[in-house]
């Protein structure tokens, strides 16, 4: 069995492919000790993840679990959590949020945002592109969106750095209940204030369907908030700071892209492929006795799916641990896949390109300000993926 300190240090933390690799020459399905006290299992392939990911056997709701939980769990109340038809009800409501056409009418915005940004970058002639331009753009153009002030931004990493982080000890249960806390109050203002006066923004439609049929229940409707407001960001965050750390670490791949713009579409999908922004998906809870890949999983117990893993899988990607901006790795499992595909993804998807090829095409002598092995990645055990700091000369 896997110990839960495979998923908890900061070797893995700062790469985790090459032990996935490792793993997937024993098997596709590894027991893990992970949550403590459950049967649980890790799927590192393609075939068998990108299938469980898809597979109505597999529940996300954890009062199947064959472990007690404490209920301290932010995101239970998401859909994150739920399964159809409660899944489905949500899930219908909030995807109005980012239709083809709403995301696309957002492209303007986005290209101001990030030339103000980049303008800023200009000016000091060096940055942290974490801070300085892969925060700062998702975060405005998330809140706008819904109808939040940007100028919050700095709190809402913070309640983030606590809320997507596994509670392992009762001091950080402790920090997690404080800080969904505070965020919850935070966005009981902001619904009231809005119930006061509506505004064209997302909020004010959220509420709109939840008091004109009943569409969304009041905690549906917080704990809909929150996701979008975490989700929103914290995904293209890092899509920006390991795809241009990818590429600075490519330098042909970089001045392919730099000579052949056109290419950016396709370059997106590859680094989301090759170092995604989110390692592991959330959980899985089976629903009956079943098996993965011809191991037997019990009901009730646990199964989560590297994501990470499954998109560096050489069965599925010719050549998986080389970048390649000519790549057309249609098959990546970086936004999930069935039910739970990201919401989220086309809007990622925009904010990527237009950060990352402004950043080009502003700087083209884009570099590393320290050594690689300086850089360090955040939370080990989140199931997100993330630089602490990008320092860049330009």
């Amino acid at each position: 069995m896997l110990p839960l300190e495979f998923l908890f240090n900061r070797t893995f933390s700062e790469n985790p492919y090459s032990a996935y690799a490792e793993l997937r020459e024993q098997g596709p399905v590894h027991l893990i000790d992970f949550p403590r006290g459950a049967t649980a299992f890790l799927v590192v392939d393609h075939e068998h993840g990108r299938a469980a990911l898809a597979d109505p056997r597999l529940s996300k709701d954890v009062a199947h679990s064959s472990l007690p939980v404490n209920g301290e769990q932010f995101f239970g109340g998401t859909m994150l959590a739920m399964d159809p038809p409660d899944h489905t009800r949500l899930r219908g409501l909030m995807a109005k949020a980012f239709t083809t056409r709403r995301v696309e009418g957002l492209r303007p915005r986005v290209r101001e945002i990030t030339a103000g940004l980049l303008d800023g970058i200009a000016a000091r002639g060096e940055a942290d592109l974490i801070e300085d331009l892969a925060v700062p753009l998702p975060v405005q153009v998330i809140c706008e969106l819904l109808g939040v002030p940007a100028a919050d931004r700095a709190r809402f990493r913070a309640w983030t750095a606590v809320l997507t982080v596994p509670a392992l000890t009762s001091e950080a249960r402790a920090r997690r209940r404080d800080a969904a806390r505070e965020f919850n109050d935070y966005l009981i203002g902001v619904i009231a204030e809005r119930r006061a006066c509506p505004e064209d923004d997302l909020i004010s439609a959220l509420i709109a369907a939840r008091d004109g049929d009943a569409a969304l229940t009041e905690a549906e409707l917080l704990n809909g908030i929150a996701l979008l407001l975490i989700a929103g960001h914290e995904t293209t965050v890092n899509l920006i700071g390991n795809g241009v750390l990818a590429l600075l670490q490519a330098p042909d791949q970089l001045e392919l892209l730099c000579a052949r713009p056109e290419l950016l579409p396709s370059a997106i999908e590859e680094l989301l492929r090759y170092d995604g922004p989110v390692e592991r998906a959330s959980h899985r809870i089976a629903l009956e006795d079943m098996e993965i890949a011809g191991t037997s999983v019990p009901r009730g117990a646990w199964v989560h799916v590297s994501l990470g893993a499954a998109d560096r899988d050489a069965a599925a990607f010719d050549d998986p641990d080389r970048l390649d901006v000519t790549r057309a790795p249609k098959r990546h499992v970086a936004f999930g896949h069935g039910p739970h595909f990201c919401l989220g993804a086309p809007l990622a998807r925009l904010e990527g390109e237009i950060a990352i090829g402004g950043l080009l095409d502003r700087f083209p002598g884009l570099a590393l300000a320290v050594p690689a092995t300086e850089l360090r990645h955040h939370r080990t055990g989140s199931i997100v993926r993330g630089l602490v700091r990008l320092p860049v000369r330009v």
